[in-house]
């Protein structure tokens, strides 16, 4: 805020500013200490039909009200139900198309039962299953800014020991420790670093990273390098002697 006091930032993005350094929870925490010194001003405002969007801005910035106008209307394009489910829709896409390229067969789609294996404790489900080399990927996608909800990543984790699959997970970001996590259990995780926006809004994407200096993009396919990233990851996975 010192370097920018003409700035206004939201606390996802503050969140996203620093997530190599620290987990977007730590984040999170520190900027509750900082408002609550009254070191940096802060206010909870209503996104419609979608929650709330916490602001952040220097204790002299007395034009900031112009500023978060213009974020929380562009933060609502991209926050409505429809865009959400949208986004999760081209993660998807994504995974499907791209994955089969470099070897990961779909063997399965909104999955609770595999090979005679069948989840029950919740009504959670895998978004696909993909195989290669004989190993069975229960596999995850979550094309967002914030990481997955450490209770569904549990839970997903249960679902992929209970049906004798090894955890894939597709993700912008994850904190380093579910990385750890999924490693553990003998599985993989791709981090994509980009939101993934569908087709047709590459104009709203290239908006946001450039207004709000976050990590989107519009691509028509994955890149190679992306897909190359997991295919190295597996070869390396069955390549190591089993534990």
């Amino acid at each position: 805020m010192r370097k920018t006091p003409q700035e206004v930032f939201y606390e996802k993005q503050i969140e996203v500013f620093f997530e190599r350094e620290y987990f977007h929870w730590i984040t999170t925490k520190a900027l509750k200490g900082l408002r609550g010194s009254r070191k940096v001003e802060s206010e909870l405002q209503v996104l419609e039909n979608v929650g709330h969007l916490r602001f952040y801005f220097h204790r002299r910035n007395r034009y900031w009200r112009r500023k978060a106008a213009e974020i929380k209307r562009l933060v609502q394009q991209f926050s409505t139900p429809e865009f959400t489910a949208a986004l999760g829709q081209q993660g998807e896409l994504h995974i499907d198309a791209g994955l089969p390229t470099v070897g990961f067969h779909p063997r399965g789609m909104n999955v609770r039962e595999f090979q005679g294996r069948v989840w029950t404790k919740t009504g959670h489900n895998l978004d696909r299953i993909f195989e290669r080399d004989g190993i069975f990927y229960g596999t995850e996608i979550k094309n967002r800014l914030s990481y997955i909800e450490r209770t569904e990543f549990d839970i997903k984790m249960r679902m992929c020991h209970e049906l004798d699959l090894a955890p894939l997970f597709v993700a912008r970001m994850m904190p380093k420790n579910y990385i750890n996590d999924v490693f553990q259990a003998g599985g993989l995780v791709l981090i994509m670093k980009y939101q993934l926006y569908p087709l047709g809004f590459a104009t709203l994407a290239k908006q946001v990273r450039e207004r709000l200096q976050l990590p989107v993009d519009c691509p028509v396919r994955l890149q190679q390098g992306t897909l190359d990233r997991l295919l190295n990851a597996h070869q390396r996975k069955i390549a190591r002697p089993s534990r």
